[in-house]
């Protein structure tokens, strides 16, 4: 019975080389080199929404052990205004947020206006909306849209609006959601270690209308982050 049952074992597994082969490496290249990663939530709104799909580049600064956290080799450190994936002890979860600081960085942040290194973020206001507005920020040479409650400068009773200066030691980034007020982010998890970072995106693959019936967003598709 058992030789019958090795012998069925090894017919299938010899008819089917080429696809276990296959997705052996299909495998191997999502656990190591690229992948995607579903996002459920709004805390990066207006840069990436709920239903978008992005591109991880897992290579972007490790080269890891497949099918772990392991780095073999580092080839970079994320920097400010990057879009990270983490896995977060803290949160027992996958997240995505921007690197505001880096190692060495001082960082604090009132009503919404960041200083790094007791220098301002630029900020420009783009629009207004009943109940928010965007606005650009811009942190070294690099711009992106945040979203608020309230027009910058303004009060604000969101607690986690202001935080007092931070100096980010080694090992370890400051980052934080675009969708300023309704993101768990380092105000509430506290900086993130490096050794957590799984990789980088800046593309959405596609994106799916969690509002709409979940039909495809097409003006999403390959949108750049």
């Amino acid at each position: 019975m058992k030789k019958n049952i090795k012998k069925s074992i090894y017919r299938v597994f010899k008819e089917n080389t080429s696809l276990i082969l296959f997705v052996s490496l299909m495998l191997v290249f999502r656990s190591a080199v690229a992948d995607w990663n579903d996002v459920p939530t709004g805390s990066m709104k207006p840069t990436i929404v709920e239903g978008d799909r992005i591109l991880v580049n897992k290579m972007a600064y490790d080269l890891r052990l497949p099918f772990s956290q392991h780095s073999l080799f580092k080839l970079a450190d994320p920097i400010a205004n990057d879009i990270i994936i983490f896995e977060s002890k803290v949160a027992d979860k996958r997240l995505v947020k921007r690197v505001i600081g880096v190692p060495g960085d001082t960082v604090s942040m009132h009503k919404n206006q960041l200083f790094i290194n007791q220098h301002s973020a630029n900020y420009k206001l783009k629009s207004e909306h009943s109940g928010f507005a965007i606005s650009q920020e811009s942190i070294a040479g690099n711009n992106h849209l945040i979203r608020t409650q309230v027009k910058l400068g303004q009060g604000n009773s969101n607690k986690l609006a202001s935080f007092k200066p931070l100096t980010i030691p080694d090992g370890y980034y400051l980052v934080m959601g675009d969708n300023r007020d309704n993101s768990a982010d380092s105000r509430v998890i506290g900086l993130v270690p490096r050794d957590e970072i799984i990789g980088r995106s800046n593309t959405v693959v596609f994106s799916l209308n969690y509002d709409n019936y979940f039909l495809p967003r097409s003006s999403r598709f390959f949108k750049s982050i």
